[in-house]
């Protein structure tokens, strides 16, 4: 059953104070009322008739710009079934007289306004309203019923008159189901045309909780057939909505606990498997990874020496085993994206880098992965903000490497080539990045490092064969190599033949 709208008021008042306050006299929902809107003088009122379509106004008569009077005479003639209530002071009264000729429903003086004559007067001016005319204490149950889930959800405990809730939720199972929209998707939260559902005797109450998803409650006797055709209509709108559906309980009083100890797991669930479409609480239970402590320390300090691939394969390597992480709370999940970008600014300002723009650019994307709403959409703000990063460093890299002396790198290593040498000890000893050492070393020397450094080691180990003095294996350990076989390896490689071939080939003794 589809809930009945309220009664819907707006406020219109020139002192901001006066619309709080009478904001905050009564419980409106629980009375049947709306405040949809609230203006500080006539004209703006007028400018929100179409869009709030109010049933009732509750306006003051002395405002700047339009007047009560001048409102309550162009609202009469031009929208005749909105009732209108007068606001005044005690001065007022022979003004305030003038209007009843334009049909008001009555006056409130404002110093002494309280709840109840204020709630009198409205109660008064709906039974005047056509379509609230004839409702009874069943419809009024049933519009509290979406005010009293809000409350539950919130945490409070709300007084129920039984008999009313029993005639609002007759039915003995509770659900709650929240629905998301995927993509550009949109709906207007009308859970019958949006399901098809062939369900008898169930009735649904929608709560808005969230901008992200709606969440319904759900309450019926026929709890097996419900879930079934709930997952057929998901299954159906798989590439538009998302769906999570509680477990079947029976108190309405738990709906609170439930909303928070299951039901908010499995929005969080979505937000890291968001191309699945239907999510229930024995999904939550199944195996998830163990959350890994992220070495922060060792990330700034391999940061600090230019070791930037080796610090950014660490963090891509974590940030995809935390985006299976799904038990992990989504505000933690972008907390440590947020605080990955706050740190790597500073470390590259301290490290002399120029990144103005790049600093103030960190807010937008703190803002991006806020509003993010799927784990691989803050994974994606992430690479965009690094990419901006890699540029940084490179530029500045670059502009250290261009008086490289290629021939110095060459005698170094031709020097060194008998040492355990590799391309981030000789990037260390020049001073250079070794992703940009690597690159520099391949564009200008033709081969890259690693083969230039193999090739320089075989010829002095074929030397060493021909001078017939050491064994293989010694020469092996000569030429820079800890391993023998792999020595084997790349002399066959490179010459042909195996070393101890070569030396048959050749018959070195």
């Amino acid at each position: 059953m589809k809930e009945e709208n309220y009664c819907k008021v707006l406020i219109v008042d020139d002192e901001d104070l006066i619309r709080q306050g009478i904001k905050h006299y009564i419980e409106w929902e629980n009375e049947g009322f709306e405040i949809v809107g609230e203006a500080s003088n006539g004209k703006e009122a007028l400018g929100l008739m179409e869009t709030m379509k109010p049933h009732i106004i509750l306006t003051d008569m002395v405002m700047p710009l339009m007047d009560g009077e001048e409102l309550t005479r162009i609202v009469k003639e031009q929208f005749p079934s909105i009732e209108i209530i007068i606001l005044s002071s005690f001065s007022e009264y022979d003004y305030v007289r003038s209007t009843f000729q334009n049909g008001v429903v009555d006056y409130i003086l404002k110093p002494k306004l309280d709840a109840q004559s204020l709630l009198d007067v409205l109660n008064v001016a709906r039974q005047r309203i056509p379509v609230f005319e004839k409702q009874g204490k069943k419809d009024n149950a049933q519009k509290s019923v979406p005010k009293l889930l809000e409350r539950l959800i919130a945490g409070y405990e709300v007084p129920l008159n039984d008999k009313e809730i029993k005639q609002a939720l007759p039915h003995s199972t509770f659900y709650l189901l929240g629905i998301k929209l995927k993509g550009t998707a949109s709906w207007n939260s009308n859970l019958e045309e949006l399901l098809d559902l062939n369900v008898q005797d169930y009735r649904y109450y929608l709560c808005y909780l969230e901008d992200s998803y709606d969440v319904f409650l759900i309450n019926t006797d026929k709890s097996s057939l419900l879930e079934k055709q709930l997952e057929e209509a998901a299954m159906k709108l798989t590439s538009s909505h998302f769906f999570f559906l509680s477990n079947r309980y029976n108190d309405f009083l738990q709906t609170g606990v439930i909303y928070k100890n299951n039901f908010l797991k499995l929005v969080n669930y979505s937000f890291y498997f968001p191309d699945q479409y239907h999510i229930t609480e024995e999904e939550w239970t199944n195996h998830c990874p163990k959350k890994e402590n992220f070495n922060l320390d060792w990330f700034i300090d391999e940061w600090k020496q230019k070791n930037f691939d080796a610090a950014l394969e660490y963090l891509k390597k974590h940030v995809e085993k935390m985006a299976c992480c799904y038990k992990m709370e989504v505000s933690e999940y972008k907390a440590f994206f947020s605080n990955i970008i706050f740190n790597l600014t500073i470390l590259l300002h301290n490290m002399g880098y120029e990144v103005k723009e790049l600093d103030n650019a960190k807010y937008h994307y703190f803002n991006t992965i806020d509003h993010s709403p799927t784990a691989k959409d803050t994974i994606n703000q992430l690479d965009l903000f690094l990419e901006e990063v890699r540029k940084y460093v490179v530029h500045k890299e670059d502009q250290r490497m261009v008086p490289i002396n290629m021939k110095r790198i060459i005698d170094y290593v031709t020097e060194h080539y008998a040492e355990s040498l590799t391309l981030t000890d000789l990037a260390n000893h020049f001073h250079f990045n070794p992703s940009y050492l690597s690159s520099y070393f391949s564009t200008h020397n033709n081969e890259s490092f690693i083969e230039f450094l193999n090739r320089v080691r075989i010829e002095k180990a074929v030397k060493l064969l021909k001078d017939g003095g050491n064994s293989i294996s010694e020469i092996s350990s000569k030429v820079g190599y800890s391993d023998h076989s792999y020595f084997c390896k790349v002399f066959k490689k490179l010459k042909g033949l195996s070393p101890s071939q070569y030396k048959r080939k050749y018959q070195i003794r």
